[in-house]
């Protein structure tokens, strides 16, 4: 094992809670409910010997990440770990028409069309291509060892497939959910999977 990668999404904001469309453009709080995953997860994670942290530039992550910055953890903004971005759909609600759209979107990136974008927005090559970005700078950092990345949905399962060596279109069965974790180890050549959408930490913890 050369480096250990602990993946988390960011914790709930009301844009969560309402159904709006976040994505890349809206730079959201978290809401009470995602204060308290945040705290469940730095209760729980902490004191683990994280050599480093990456948040995107959205400062749903930070906030997410808080305990560890205040207590000193080096972290540094990956803007390539930005969610996706749903272009015009930001801000929206998913309303039916706006659900019908996703679905259709979704069905044709899950038949293998991860070319195709929301109207405005980025297609999951655009953002396979960030994420490789990504990986390589914190690969490319040979003197940490285990390292702690808070990022977004769509963008963490687009990362997994690459991490994984999926096709795109298969990113769908990265499941997730605000503060889980994934963990996985890099051998110097692939990764192997370790932990998949862990919410260990959270049962008991949040409401």
């Amino acid at each position: 094992m050369i480096k250990k990668i602990y993946l988390t999404r960011h914790g709930e904001t009301d844009y969560n809670k309402q159904g709006i469309v976040q994505g890349s453009g809206i730079d959201s709080d978290l809401n009470g409910k995602g204060r308290a995953q945040a705290a469940a997860f730095y209760e729980t994670y902490g004191s683990w010997p994280f050599d480093k942290l990456y948040v995107s530039g959205l400062k749903r992550t930070h906030q997410s990440m808080e305990g560890f910055i205040n207590d000193g953890l080096p972290y540094e903004v990956l803007t390539d770990l930005n969610e996706i971005s749903w272009g015009s759909r930001e801000g929206l609600p998913v309303d039916q028409e706006g659900t019908a759209y996703y679905l259709q979107m979704i069905e044709r990136w899950q038949k293998g069309e991860t070319n195709l974008a929301i109207d405005g927005g980025e297609s999951p090559d655009q953002v396979a291509a960030r994420m490789r970005n990504a990986l390589s700078y914190i690969l490319d950092r040979t003197d940490e060892h285990h390292v702690l990345i808070c990022m977004h949905g769509r963008a963490m399962r687009v990362m997994l497939a690459v991490m994984l060596n999926y096709p795109l279109k298969c990113m769908d069965m990265f499941e997730h959910s605000n503060l889980c974790l994934y963990q996985l180890a890099y051998t110097g050549t692939s990764f192997q999977l370790e932990k998949y959408n862990d919410t260990n930490h959270l049962k008991g913890r949040v409401g």
